[in-house]
This record gives C-alpha cells, sequence and structure tokens, in this order.
C-alpha cells in the first residue's frame, strides 16, 4: 500500500502555466518549511554507512602508507625470489645452497603460473563467452523491462490528458458561471446600497466603493466602518458591513 494515498489538485494538461514571479514565490514557500540540514543530514529511513573493521595487522599497514614510512626489510612479500638469480662465487657451497633453493621456488612457480595458463587458454574462451551470454541476457531483460515501463507511462499520460481535455470545456463554463454569478450579486448588491443610501447617508462611502469596483472589476475591500441608527430610533444601535469580492 502506498504512503502517499492523496493525488494534486492540479490540472497540468489544461492550466494555464504560471508566471516567474509564481513560481519564485512558490519555491520560497517551499523552501521556508524545508529543514535547513534537510542537503546534508539522510533521511531517518536511511540506514547510515556500516564502518569499515580492519585486523592489527592491517590498520597498522594502512598507517605506515599513510604516513609515507619505507616498508621494513623482512616484512610482507620478497619479490627478489622472482627475480633472475645472479650464480655466487665459485666455492662458497652455502651461497650454492640458497641459490639452488631460490631457483627452484622460481622453477615451482613458473610451473604454476603455465599449468594455470594453459586451463586459461583450454577453458576461458568459453568461460568468458558464456559469461558475456548472461550479461547480455540481464541486460536485455532489463531494457525490456524499461520500455515497458516507458509504455506505461505513455499511457498514464494519455489518459490523464484525455481525461483533462474533455472537461476542460466543462470546467470553463463552470468558471465563466461563477464569475457571472459573483458580478449579479455585485450588482444586486450595489443596487440596494443605492436604495438604502438616501435612508442612511453614512453608507454613500460604502455604495461608491462598491460603484467603483464595479466600474473597474478589481478587488475591492469594502468596510463602511460603524454606522450609526438615528438618535431617534428606538434602538441605538452599531452595524458594521464589511465586503471583499474579486472578479
Amino acid at each position: 500500500m502506498p504512503l502517499i494515498t492523496s493525488a494534486p489538485d492540479a490540472l497540468p494538461y489544461i492550466d494555464a502555466k504560471p508566471s516567474d514571479a509564481a513560481l519564485s514565490a512558490a519555491n520560497a514557500l517551499v523552501q521556508s518549511e524545508m529543514d535547513p540540514e534537510h542537503a546534508t543530514t539522510l533521511h531517518p529511513s536511511i540506514p547510515t554507512m556500516r564502518e569499515a573493521q580492519f585486523s592489527d595487522l592491517v590498520e597498522q599497514e594502512y598507517a605506515r602508507i599513510g604516513s609515507g614510512q619505507a616498508k621494513e626489510p623482512g616484512t610482507g612479500i620478497d619479490l627478489s625470489r622472482y627475480e633472475a638469480l645472479d650464480a655466487p662465487a665459485r666455492g662458497d657451497l652455502p651461497a650454492w645452497k640458497t641459490t639452488l633453493q631460490q631457483a627452484y621456488t622460481s622453477a615451482e612457480y613458473l610451473r604454476g603460473r603455465g599449468v594455470n595458463l594453459g586451463l586459461l587458454e583450454t577453458y576461458g574462451k568459453n568461460a568468458w563467452l558464456i559469461s558475456n551470454a548472461r550479461l547480455e541476457d540481464e541486460l536485455k531483460a532489463l531494457e525490456r523491462e524499461v520500455e515497458a515501463a516507458k509504455l506505461e507511462l505513455e499511457a498514464v499520460e494519455q489518459g490523464r490528458r484525455a481525461m483533462q481535455s474533455n472537461v476542460a470545456g466543462e470546467l470553463q463554463g463552470l468558471e465563466e458561471t461563477w464569475r457571472k454569478g459573483v458580478g449579479r450579486m455585485v450588482e444586486a448588491q450595489a443596487a440596494a446600497e443605492r436604495i438604502r443610501a438616501p435612508l442612511f447617508p453614512t453608507t454613500n462611502i460604502f455604495a461608491q466603493e462598491l460603484g467603483d469596483m464595479m466600474n473597474t472589476g478589481h478587488e475591492c475591500n469594502l468596510d463602511p466602518g460603524e454606522m450609526h441608527d438615528s438618535p431617534s430610533g428606538s434602538v441605538g444601535r452599531n452595524r458594521r458591513r464589511s465586503l471583499t469580492i474579486v472578479i
């Protein structure tokens, strides 16, 4: 079930495009309601990154590399055993034994490398082709899913466009009817104020502002203030009328 169940009330296919000033005002309202740290703080639903944990030896080696210190002699992998050997001096038996052991080590390494290269030459090509074929199948499946999603998106957009286009005329008719109804109401109120003006002279300002609003067709806040009845009346009460109309 989706977390967002409400739908926006905008009609992008029939509504008029907002002006730059309206967009700037809307963006300002959105930014004012956002957390100032939204760009640097992760959402609570996103798990934090797990910190890497290494052994003490690895941490020490990282510290040595970071500080730029040279490797201590006798530590790590001895690469000299894989290098070409020089013959020791004639008659130095211990040196010849050491050189012979290193030669055996190099020969064993080269033999194993030759075996691996032979296996790679025999079976590596087929394994590589099979792996590429599997990757191509996965890529084609993902491309089909993307294409299906695009078609679904286009169908949804076409449906929305058709639905909004079908009701565009009705919506415009309702808006025009509403505007005419408000205009008739304003005309009736203006006529009523003109009739009431001789009876209550203090309402002349109210009637004048209402008439000006009818002539200009702009927003007008009508507030005649407090108007008192004649002292000869049986009840001395205050009247306050306020009207805000947008056409």
